[in-house]
């Protein structure tokens, strides 16, 4: 069957669609409306700057597939927004999150590596073609992409695609599935985010050094804040694309050498320029912390932070289309109850450890979506913490190719294969 193209093709438009959007929503959630404020305290502005595009990508208004700007929002607006939201960060204070973070972080690794099979096994009992076929069209083959995704990233994906050979037409269904569920995640997170107390509280966690560092950095912004002049804007800008530009600089070199005299180290996304992007843009953020560029954050660093990340946020969720589990119902039945099982793991290792929602939202993003999502979950909370976000992610870039390929033999089993 023929696509159809989206109703708006022309980027400038959809951009200024995507803008329009970010604009109404936070006008509407700064509104004195009455309708508006009970609105808004159930449902976070974060949440429909990510869902209101993904409707419009679902209706064929805008399209995020064949459109350039999530990808030029996570190579250039992301980096900037890390290095914007880490100049002001207390590094000593996020070392002492302690050692919940990490473990909520592995919990979601492994929730990823047996949710994979017990989801196979689950449907497969129920519908057991679904174990059969042969060769590339095994759908266990295809279902191993997925999880270097939600392990890992796109690097550990493909990793995974070329190790078990899933057939392209099965690899083209696993990858909505891969977007459409994991979105759906990120936006209960993203709701979650706004009220993390209620299951704080269920879990008895211990959130103490969250709010501290929170607080610490807080006081930090009100002592030296100011009104911004146009020199404060243009450093602030200066800065944060000025770090971008070397960061690819430094991934256009370290990558492609690493890609052709390691190869080996592939597996580890090290031959990847999107993981040296977001590393190096997150380190001299942290380096330049200790510098007098701190105190960009008193003329609003991380609010042009913000603003660069919603644009991402709108970006991400264009890709999302609803529609598509209609057009493989059961691969979805079995990436929504892999995520159940994800969930269920991570719920009972935080109730175990009295872990606070945080770590479970952000230890899970960062497996599931990467460096590009898991500072949007994070700064959902509040925008000092999302540095925690993209240090997390890091690991899951290292952790993808084994654990996947892990998850990839469990599934095997299962299939009988």
């Amino acid at each position: 069957m023929e696509e159809k193209s989206a109703l708006f093709t022309n980027d400038a438009v959809v951009f200024g669609i995507l803008m329009a959007i970010l604009a109404l929503v936070f006008a509407t959630s700064a509104s004195s409306n009455t309708f508006f404020k009970k609105f808004y305290k159930v449902v976070p502005t974060v949440l429909l700057c990510y869902f209101i595009p993904a409707v419009f990508n679902s209706m064929g208004w805008i399209s995020g597939e064949d459109s350039g700007i999530y990808h030029v929002a996570s190579r250039y607006l992301l980096p900037a927004s890390l290095v914007l939201f880490t100049i002001s960060i207390d590094l000593k204070s996020i070392l002492k999150l302690g050692p919940k973070a990490l473990t909520m972080f592995l919990a979601g690794t492994v929730g990823i590596m047996l949710g994979g099979p017990l989801a196979l096994a689950t449907v497969g009992f129920i519908q057991p073609e679904i174990l059969g076929g042969s060769g590339p069209d095994e759908v266990w083959r295809g279902l191993s992409t997925i999880a270097g995704s939600w392990i890992g990233g796109g690097a550990n994906q493909t990793a995974m695609l070329e190790v078990f050979g899933a057939s392209p037409a099965l690899f083209s269904q696993m990858i909505a599935v891969d977007v459409l569920v994991a979105n759906l995640w990120m936006a209960f997170l993203l709701y979650w985010a706004a009220k993390p107390e209620i299951i704080d509280k269920k879990f008895k966690a211990d959130n103490t050094a969250i709010y501290e560092l929170r607080d610490k950095i807080s006081e930090f912004r009100a002592g030296i804040m100011r009104i911004p002049t146009l020199s404060d804007t243009m450093i602030i800008l200066g800065v944060g694309f000025g770090v971008t530009g070397f960061s690819h600089l430094v991934a256009d070199t370290i990558a492609p050498w690493i890609g052709e005299n390691y190869p080996e180290l592939g597996q580890y996304s090290l031959d990847s320029s999107f993981f040296w992007i977001v590393v190096v843009a997150t380190t001299l953020g942290l380096l330049l912390s200790f510098t007098k560029a701190r105190n960009l954050e008193g003329a609003g660093a991380s609010r042009m932070g913000s603003v660069l990340l919603y644009v991402l946020v709108a970006s991400i969720g264009m890709q999302m289309d609803l529609g598509a589990v209609l057009d493989s119902p059961i691969l979805f039945l079995i990436g929504i109850l892999w995520m159940f099982f994800h969930i269920l793991i991570m719920l009972i290792v935080a109730y175990l450890i009295k872990a606070p929602f945080f770590y479970v939202a952000v230890g899970s993003q960062a497996n599931v979506g990467g460096a590009a999502s898991a500072p949007i979950v994070a700064s959902a909370f509040d925008s000092s913490l999302a540095p925690v976000g993209v240090l997390l992610a890091v690991l899951g870039y290292a952790a993808g190719t084994y654990g996947a390929y892990l998850c990839g033999l469990m599934m095997q089993a299962v299939s009988g294969g």
